[in-house]
């Protein structure tokens, strides 16, 4: 990527992904928020990672992981929450409630926002075992 010509360096780039990702999910929370869900954690961390956002609307709970992309160079951006993102999702829900009794529907969604258009996924992946 170059600005003026000059090539940026892998820091310049990361804390531009990094910006670029916090404005994401900003959009993420206003979505969620206009379509009347309340937000109840960001940036959840736990051992099995980071949770983007975890959003209660009815007795629906939601663990959001947020893709944001300007181009889709490397795929769209849901096609970056591969197996193994969602196996960690999956861990991440599962320590949320550990030696909590789980009183809603658990789901998991992905919120893409690509070229500022926002896409809500819902139900993009599921695990059969977590009890909900």
């Amino acid at each position: 990527m170059a600005v003026g010509g000059k090539r940026k360096t892998r820091e310049e780039q990361d804390k531009e992904n990094k910006e670029l990702g916090k404005l994401g999910e900003k959009k993420a929370r206003a979505y969620l928020r206009r379509k009347g869900w309340k937000i109840v954690k960001t940036n959840y961390v736990n051992p099995y990672g980071e949770v983007d956002i975890i959003a209660r609307k009815g007795d629906v709970l939601a663990f959001v992981e947020v893709k944001t992309r300007l181009s889709d160079i490397f795929g769209t951006p849901s096609e970056a929450v591969n197996k193994a993102r969602q196996r960690k999702y999956i861990q991440a829900a599962k320590y949320y409630f550990y030696g909590k009794e789980i009183d809603c529907t658990v789901r998991f969604d992905i919120i893409e926002v690509f070229r500022g258009q926002l896409n809500h996924i819902e139900n993009a992946f599921y695990e059969k075992g977590f009890r909900n």
